[in-house]
């Protein structure tokens, strides 16, 4: 068994994360698609209160949200690039994106640790919709129906969620008692096959979108493997914003050290002996939801080792 073995095993026995828990990736998620899409529905049920056709409702409304193909549309609308990520037109979309975010991000968010599910989601839909409209300019069968083609949902996204997830842990297993599981691999195959009939009777150009999620989700773990975190420079940029206004929290402390030890001349005043509690446990765990089992250190590595020795 291996240490990232034995951390799952103590985990699901122990701890997991919950959808209470602070700064939760899949709930703030969760929250911006539900929230978009109860908006929509709230304008909508206005629209038909004043008796104004579905044609109105399209233009006026619907415009706002779902991302254009024609690049001369985009540029009167370049917010869609990102919205429509978050947008869905009706429920059987949105049920089904969630479930498969929440199977396969709940993993991830496991594995690779929270700050990563939403720069993968975000990339994910970005590369969806440059393919998508990379696909209706370059197919010449598409090319006649650009300025009515328009794409929502988050699809893409969801889609490069699963990828990296069965990229990043291809021999995780459902139902262990089963046979010994069912592999990941298997599920991130029904998903494909439902996501793909569902599509089969639109234009290609949603197809190669949902491509280009999944190869987003893909090229991300393999960077992330080889050492390049892409989502960064995304979590700075997000830490900067919200601490912009908050200048206790851009200061930097005086170390502990600094604080309360004096000059030993190099010799260590005591010597460290690390005592597994219960608290340093969840401290670690909580290291592991903010960046991933591989950024532990060697001593926390240890410490969760003995806690599932002694069962803590």
């Amino acid at each position: 068994m291996g240490e990232s073995d034995r951390y799952s095993d103590y985990r699901s026995s122990k701890r997991r994360i919950l959808f209470g828990d602070d700064n939760n990736a899949i709930v703030a998620l969760f929250a911006l698609n539900i929230i978009f899409f109860i908006l929509i529905c709230t304008i909508k049920v206005v629209y038909l209160f004043f008796q104004k056709d579905a044609a109105a409702f399209n233009l006026e409304v619907l415009r706002l949200f779902e991302m254009p193909a024609q690049l001369s549309q985009l540029g009167k609308h370049p917010w869609t690039v990102l919205v429509h990520m978050f947008f869905h037109v009706n429920v059987w979309d949105i049920l089904s994106n969630m479930l498969w975010l929440w199977a396969f991000g709940y993993i991830l968010q496991d594995l690779a640790g929270n700050q990563r599910l939403i720069p993968i989601y975000i990339y994910g839909g970005l590369v969806g919709a440059l393919s998508f409209i990379l696909a209706n300019y370059l197919l010449p069968q598409l090319k006649a129906e650009i300025p009515d083609t328009y794409l929502w949902g988050a699809n893409a996204a969801t889609m490069a969620i699963a990828t990296a997830t069965t990229t990043l842990a291809p021999d995780y297993r459902f139902f262990r008692n089963l046979n010994g599981g069912i592999p990941i691999w298997v599920l991130t195959l029904i998903y494909v096959l439902i996501d793909y009939s569902a599509i089969a009777g639109l234009s290609a150009a949603y197809s190669i979108s949902h491509l280009g999620g999944a190869f987003t989700g893909f090229l991300f773990i393999i960077l992330l493997k080889k050492g390049v975190d892409g989502s960064t420079w995304m979590n700075n940029c997000y830490h900067w914003f919200m601490n912009l206004f908050t200048p206790a929290a851009n200061s930097t402390p005086s170390s502990v050290r600094e604080k309360v030890f004096y000059n030993v001349g190099g010799k260590q005043p005591y010597k460290k002996t690390t005592h597994v509690t219960q608290q340093r446990v969840d401290e670690i765990l909580d290291k592991i939801n903010q960046h991933g089992y591989r950024f532990l250190s060697d001593e926390e590595k240890n410490i969760l080792k003995r806690a599932a020795e002694e069962d803590l």
